[in-house]
Formats: C-alpha cells, structure tokens, sequence
C-alpha cells in the first residue's frame, strides 16, 4: 500500500481550513464574544500556539473568517461580465444559497449583525459591504452602458437596496427558518428587480 505524505503547505491549508471552521461553529453557537484563540484551538483539536501561529491575533483571526465566510456565496459569477444578467444571477444565487445555509454562510450572517455593536468587527463589515455594493454598482453601470437598465437607474441607490434586501432576508431565515421560503422569494424578488431596472 502506497501512502502519500502531504506537503507542508497542505497541513497548512488542512489546519487553518479546521480552524476557521472552529471558530465558526464557536460564533454560531455562542458569538463573536466566546471567541478566543484557546477555544478556537481547543474545538479544532490543535494547540493555542497553532492558532497563533496561523493567525497571530484574535482580530486576525475574525478578519480571515469574515472573509471566508463570504468567499463562494454564489459561485460561477466571476466569469461573467459585468450587467443586468450578472446582476439577476447574483441576487437569484444569493437567495438559493439561503436556502441551504451552511455553517460558514450562518457564521458571516451573525458577523454581520453583531458588527454593528462590536468594535472589532465593524471595520471588517464596512469594508466587505462596501465591497459587496461596488460589485453591484458595476453591474448597473454596465446595464445601463449596455442598453439593459434604465437610464434613470441610480447605481448607488440600488446597490444600498439589494444589500439590504439580500442581508435582511438572511436575517429573518437566521431568527424563523420556517417562515422564509427561500426558493419563492428567489424567483419574486429577482423578477421584482428585473422589473424595476429592465430598459422597456
């Protein structure tokens, strides 16, 4: 029988994959503020030093979660240019994401809303919700440079809408599970915008 070491840079990517999905299951279960380097190596069966190791700092380690946990939300967009139609994926794939939140997805949805109490988190958040609007922004310029979107349609202004729209739904899935119906909403909510913004 033939075994194959892994490399370093595997472990590497193994431990830090079990730690971030530590301090995942740590925030989902009892927040942002039961969050420790020594708890987080305790859950992921490694030592504190490992996890300083990684990471170096608690704020460290909640910024690279922050970002993994929202990394692949809805994938397959990045091959596809900038418009209406990437837009409408987006906001279609976001919603059908919910449906299956996973553990990772919950843990960004929490970040989120308790960013805005938590010191240490709300720089994080602005910057990733900045993000998450300049993406949408881009879209709509691009629909309106290509004929799609109306002319009227102010990029900002809608940006700030599906934010919230995208977040505020998460929310209430987080709070009552049964009461959102994930796979309706996708479709009313994505034709709700295609109306709005479609060029008649």
């Amino acid at each position: 029988m033939v075994t194959t070491r892994r490399t370093q840079q595997e472990r590497r990517d193994r431990a830090e994959a079990a730690l971030l999905n530590a301090a995942a299951e740590l925030v989902v279960q009892h927040g942002v503020r039961s969050l420790t380097l020594a708890r987080v190596g305790e859950r992921a069966g490694y030592s504190r030093g490992i996890v300083t190791h990684h990471f170096g700092s608690k704020q460290a380690l909640i910024e690279r979660l922050a970002r993994a946990t929202q990394t692949g939300f809805v994938p397959g967009l990045e091959d596809l240019p900038p418009g209406l139609d990437r837009l409408l994926r987006l906001i279609n794939g976001y919603l059908d994401a919910l449906g299956d939140i996973g553990l990772m997805h919950r843990a960004f949805l929490l970040l989120w809303a308790e960013a805005a109490t938590a010191s240490e988190l709300t720089p994080i958040f602005r910057e990733r919700d900045e993000a998450f609007r300049r993406d949408l922004r881009s879209d709509v310029a691009a629909g309106i440079a290509d004929g799609d979107v109306r002319l009227d349609a102010e990029p900002d202004g809608v940006a700030v809408a599906i934010v919230g729209q995208l977040r505020g739904v998460g929310m209430q899935l987080l709070l009552n599970p049964h009461t959102v119906d994930t796979a309706r909403l996708s479709r009313t909510v994505t034709d709700q915008w295609r109306r709005a913004l479609r060029a008649s």
